[in-house]
């Protein structure tokens, strides 16, 4: 792909908000919001995307990408022409709500009209708000074409569209979809393209439809968190569930994720917990999006703490309270427990944890991890429980022995509630 690129410095090079060329009105938002300085990629991102070229940034997950392409946004819509003059896509509902809170906040000094556009939402209200006269739409592709083809989306005064979580979408088969919306758009255009990975399917939908794009790259070359602890636990497939309750009980963490491959075992998973355990929810795919929705602000208010979750949804959630992610299945795709991951460590000064299982017939599939991480993982042991009957995948002498726990040791899931407790 032709086009420049520029990689991020060290936290110490990092400009103040107001040498990155925004107006004066962007820097009262962002001290209302009291953002007080910018992250590597929002410094790096912003000046770009401000010039007007297509960009492609590509950071970690978790590193403040929103913030990167709603200012931008914010600085070229005209608030005197009520047309739809930015589209940002999202992979997720969840995603799309999420940005579209975050860039209202930025909007807090501009009259700045907003439409949130997904599916499981009534859509005569999103057409309302489009024909009232909202200049920025956010919103999943699904959804955004229905309203192009009900000719509700008119994009003849687009300036700016914006493919946020571009491997996400590609994964979960979206590229028709945006390739569709893309075609419609006006030819010129300023598109930015947001990812923490850049696959091959990515690399390819940029090199179609973007111009000679700069690519802004503060990834240094590691997916994983610096912030986040990783460990691997190994564990027969039927001592699962009393494994996860185990580490519960040891870690007490804050709040906590747990991923599953699939809807129907995350809905599994979530029945036999909530037997035991208060504050437990699930989110996926299938839920009605009220529940969905409900289930994303009790997590975020925290009255749920222990939150089982699919990659569909996964990457909506974004609670800077998150301590410990846990992955009951071994993603399926290395990119995705790099995203899985990034949901933790959120917290300024604060470490987060990730624990991945793995039974014994998928040691190939924590190697590969390992590699696209470029980090061998450590293995976690408990003291007085063993998750495998069957010999350890690595020897035992890589293993992380925790602190020993308290004394009235839990080797089953008759978990008293007390032990979901913070210590």
């Amino acid at each position: 792909m032709s086009g420049g690129s520029t990689s991020g410095g060290s936290t110490e090079s990092v400009p103040s908000f107001r040498e990155l060329g925004l107006s004066a009105a962007s820097l009262k938002a962002l001290a209302h919001v009291k953002y007080e300085t910018p992250s590597l990629i929002q410094a790096a991102f912003i000046p770009q995307a401000l010039s007007g070229r297509d960009c492609i940034g590509q950071a970690r997950t978790g590193t403040g990408k929103t913030a990167s392409f709603c200012l931008p946004i914010l600085e070229k819509i005209d608030s005197d022409h009520s047309a739809v003059q930015a589209l940002v896509l999202t992979p997720t509902r969840e995603l799309s709500a999420q940005v579209a809170a975050e860039c209202e906040k930025l909007a807090y000094t501009r009259p700045v009209k907003l439409a949130c556009c997904v599916g499981g939402k009534l859509i005569n209200r999103q057409i309302e708000e489009i024909r009232r006269g909202a200049q920025i739409v956010i919103g999943t592709p699904g959804r955004v074409i229905d309203l192009q083809t009900r000719g509700v989306l008119v994009l003849n005064d687009l300036k700016i569209i914006v493919l946020d979580e571009a491997d996400r979408m590609l994964d979960i088969g979206f590229r028709p979809d945006i390739e569709k919306i893309l075609r419609r758009c006006p030819t010129e255009r300023q598109t930015l393209l947001l990812s923490a990975t850049l696959p091959g399917p990515v690399e390819r939908l940029a090199q179609r439809y973007m111009q000679n794009p700069l690519r802004v790259d503060v990834s240094q070359n590691q997916v994983a968190v610096e912030t986040v602890d990783q460990y691997y636990i190994t564990v027969d497939r039927d001592r699962k569930l009393t494994t996860l309750a185990r580490l519960l009980y040891e870690e007490r963490p804050r709040q906590a994720i747990v991923f599953c491959r699939t809807k129907r075992g995350a809905d599994s998973l979530h029945n036999r917990l909530s037997r035991r355990l208060p504050h437990v929810a699930a989110i996926h795919g299938d839920l009605a999006q009220n529940v969905r929705d409900r289930v994303m602000k009790q997590f975020r208010d925290g009255t749920v703490r222990l939150l089982i979750a699919t990659d569909v949804v996964g990457r909506g959630i974004d609670v800077t309270g998150v301590s410990h992610i846990i992955n009951y299945d071994v993603p399926e795709d290395c990119d995705d427990y790099v995203h899985r991951i990034g949901r933790t460590g959120r917290l300024s000064g604060e470490a987060g944890f990730a624990f991945t299982f793995i039974t014994p017939e998928e040691g190939d599939q924590l190697t590969n991890i390992e590699i696209r991480i470029n980090k061998l993982l450590p293995q976690y042991q408990f003291t007085d429980f063993e998750p495998v009957r069957s010999r350890p995948a690595r020897p035992p002498a890589s293993a992380v022995i925790p602190p020993s726990p308290p004394s009235s040791v839990v080797t089953s899931f008759a978990v008293e509630e007390d032990d979901w407790a913070i210590l």
